[in-house]
């Protein structure tokens, strides 16, 4: 069984570079450049999983977090911050809504790969 997972950020190098971490393992990315963009996937797709970027152009990963808090679709799927944007404020809101944990970037693949790893079951592919 394959975990989805949804990467929102307006890198797309970092959305690579996260599909390229999990290359031997049994997932389907699902990408995003934007909240609202991210929204419409998440709304459509069962997601194990969403990575959301806090700083982005259209909406960004707060305004979200929150409106997928408001939706009964949304409002369970595990959601991790993955930010260059290091403010308790904003850490605290995130918190608030829900998000399962704040990460900064730039960060150390091995760990990224192992928190992932710690919030959602991701099988090696066969």
């Amino acid at each position: 069984m394959q975990t989805r997972i949804l990467t929102v950020d307006d890198s797309n190098t970092l959305r690579q570079l996260v599909k390229r971490l999990f290359n031997g393992y049994s997932v389907q990315f699902f990408e995003a450049s934007n909240g609202l963009e991210g929204l419409e996937i998440a709304s459509k797709e069962s997601l194990d999983l969403i990575l959301l970027d806090i700083t982005m152009p259209i909406m960004d990963g707060v305004t979200m977090l929150t409106k997928l808090r408001e939706s009964e679709n949304t409002k369970h799927t595990p959601v991790i911050i993955l930010t260059a944007y290091s403010d308790k404020d904003t850490e605290a809101t995130v918190g608030h809504l829900g998000a399962i944990e704040y990460m900064l970037k730039p960060f150390d693949e091995e760990y990224f790969v192992q928190r992932i790893r710690h919030f959602v079951k991701i099988e090696h592919k066969i």
